[in-house]
């Protein structure tokens, strides 16, 4: 199966002036082909009977080779398949917004979300080494998939000879670091009985996403959030006051923007953290997990839960949990969202018409009183036919873990 690998790059001042040059050869290039395609809409809409066909990828390249780049001649500094994996995207991007799985593509702003893709010959020098078109050899922090050091703990994933060969390097930015991120085939790990604490074929387990704990499972388990923008948040609003009247592109602007986005970084990686363990704990350790599919777009139209709701992931969990499931042999069952988890009671079955918000205990009239999501989190556990609650499996109790 194919695995995703990121790794921070360990780079020299040379090396960074020949990264920002490739971005911004692919901010220009997606800026040029966004611009020029809508142009072509805004003419198809006007003109109706003289409408232009919408250019593919390979047409707005050759339409850049010769337009663009004799007025650009810096484009030749930098390697060609950047502007080409750039219009790719873009028309991918086009197809989402189509087909409405997306929004309308933005123009990029330089600074924000910095990225560019290399396409050709990748290879590996070395455990913490590897080479790329046109930039040359890169130096890593963390050793390579395929060179995974003796002394220490080896990796659970076995990766075939000759496989590790990726067609494409993304690099990007945050804030003052680089990462490069390709996929390699991997086969999947050897679990053993001590690699795992339960692990049954008829192990099945209910997961409730909730906003004041991320997860409350049915085995009675309740998993914090990190809610990493919560505790930050004062900080956070701190610095961007502390920004408000600097000069738009002097030396202590672009310190402000720094301290800004490196604390943006760590949020965003106290969620990440976060929600591997948990994903990673439930994929090793339960052979079914059910979900709900959750209207999270509905759900942050309620501007007073929308922080609280973007602040744990639910969307990243699910992600994470899906192919870490195929991962580790386990299955992931999605619910439908109008199934009513929280107003069945798990006991007799009985559906309740209404219940607030603020009802956080879930009473019923054969005299079940218990916690809202914990009932429906062992109301998601009974959507699997056939397999009985894992309350009656005799789960080990893993209490002790924290996962924040």
């Amino acid at each position: 199966m194919l695995l995703g690998f990121k790794t921070e790059l360990k780079l020299n001042n040379q090396q960074r002036t020949e990264l920002l040059k490739h971005c911004g050869v692919a901010r220009h290039a997606w800026n040029w082909g966004l611009g020029l395609t809508k142009q072509i809409l805004d003419h198809n809409k006007a003109n109706p009977n003289e409408k232009i066909k919408f250019p593919t990828a390979i047409d707005l390249h050759k339409w850049l080779v010769a337009l663009v780049k004799p007025e650009c001649p810096w484009y030749y500094e930098c390697s060609k398949s950047t502007p080409q994996e750039s219009l790719r995207a873009l028309c991918l991007a086009w197809k989402d917004c189509f087909e409405k799985k997306k929004g309308v593509p933005q123009f990029k702003k330089k600074g924000r979300h910095d990225s560019f893709t290399l396409e050709g010959t990748v290879k590996t020098l070395g455990s913490r080494s590897i080479q790329v078109p046109k930039i040359g050899v890169l130096k890593t922090y963390e050793c390579l998939p395929t060179h995974c050091p003796r002394k220490k703990k080896k990796s659970p994933h076995k990766v075939p000879p000759n496989s590790f060969q990726p067609k494409s390097v993304t690099i990007s930015r945050e804030a003052d670091k680089w990462f490069i991120s390709f996929r390699f085939e991997a086969s999947k790990p050897d679990l053993k009985l001590e690699d795992t604490w339960f692990f049954s074929e008829h192990s099945v387990v209910g997961v409730d996403l909730g906003v004041s704990n991320l997860a409350t499972l049915s085995t009675g388990e309740i998993v914090e959030g990190a809610k990493s923008y919560k505790r930050f948040k004062d900080k956070l609003a701190r610095l961007q006051w502390l920004n408000r009247q600097k000069v738009i592109g002097s030396a202590n602007w672009k310190k402000a923007q720094l301290q800004i986005a490196r604390l943006h970084r760590k949020i965003a990686n106290i969620r990440k953290d976060t929600l591997h363990k948990l994903t990673i704990l439930l994929a090793k350790n339960h052979s079914v997990i059910v979900i709900e599919d959750l209207n999270v777009k509905g759900m942050m139209a309620n501007h007073k839960l929308a922080a609280s709701i973007q602040d744990m992931g639910f969307f990243e969990f699910r992600r994470q949990l899906t192919y870490k499931c195929d991962l580790f042999g386990s299955k992931l069952v999605i619910v439908d969202r109008w199934f009513p988890s929280s107003k069945t009671c798990s006991n007799c079955g009985t559906v309740k018409k209404e219940l607030s918000l603020k009802e956080r205990t879930f009473n019923c009239e054969c005299g079940l009183s218990i916690n809202r999501d914990l009932n429906a989190a062992i109301n998601l556990s009974h959507c699997v036919a056939g397999v009985p609650p894992v309350e009656a499996r005799g789960v080990k109790n893993y209490s002790s873990i924290t996962v924040s």
